[in-house]
């Protein structure tokens, strides 16, 4: 999956969200997005999912190299190929864990024991604390929450995952294991994976570019091999 995005522009009020003339992102990159509050990172990721509308430019997605962009502003065919998890508004919480993952998998012609099996590789992440609980997804911890909305975004095996500060209200052991299994997913599947995270060794761990968002514009887009990005950005934090 390869993002292409073009005079994008987003504004409320007086103050830009975001204004990006030029940027791609080419498919099986994991692509970490960084900012302070207020930089745009959300804003992007819900222009890129069409949950709001852009005051200009595009976005476009392509599947492969010969075959034809998706605006998701003017088609709901990206949605086949997209799993995304932004926050617990994504989450219908008056079903349990059991009911959300079984609509999901009827939403993707998902047969019961193909999801049996994709929620096995699941099992260290859900840390026993997710499925036979016998209550209602509001009733869950915020964390919990969390791990429900990032396993049913990957559930149908998307091409392209868009996630929103995936490592919030997570332990550290739950964020370690988010972390092998998007590198792992990322590597069997060579999907386009997007995370936004204030944290910014799990995003350098993780990712294969970085990009730093600064008043809605990205200021600095970094590779990321071997973590060689992490020297630019703790100089731009000053940590």
């Amino acid at each position: 999956m390869t993002i292409n995005i073009q005079q994008l522009k987003k504004n409320f009020g007086d103050k830009t969200a975001v204004d990006i003339p030029d940027f791609s992102i080419a498919q099986g990159e994991i692509l970490g997005l960084v900012g302070n509050n207020g930089a745009g990172k959300t804003t992007l990721f819900r222009l890129m999912l069409d949950l709001i509308k852009a005051d200009e430019g595009t976005v476009t997605y392509t599947q492969e190299p010969s075959a034809e962009a998706i605006d998701p502003a003017q088609s709901e065919d990206w949605k086949q190929f997209t799993g995304s998890y932004i926050d617990d508004g994504f989450l219908i919480d008056f079903l349990t864990p059991e009911e959300y993952f079984e609509f999901i998998a009827q939403v993707n012609d998902i047969d019961k024991a193909t999801l049996e099996e994709r929620l096995s590789a699941f099992h260290a992440f859900m840390g026993g604390e997710i499925l036979q609980q016998k209550k209602y997804i509001r009733n869950f911890s915020a964390g919990n929450k969390q791990k429900i909305g990032i396993i049913a975004a990957l559930l149908h095996q998307p091409s392209l995952v868009v996630l929103d500060e995936p490592f919030n209200f997570l332990d550290p052991t739950s964020q370690n294991i988010l972390k092998r299994l998007l590198q792992d997913y990322n590597q069997s599947t060579n999907a386009t994976i997007l995370v936004s995270s204030h944290n910014l060794q799990h995003t350098i761990d993780i990712s294969t570019r970085v990009a730093l968002l600064e008043e809605g514009h990205i200021v600095k887009d970094l590779p990321n091999a071997n973590g060689s990005a992490e020297e630019v950005l703790e100089s731009y934090f000053e940590i």
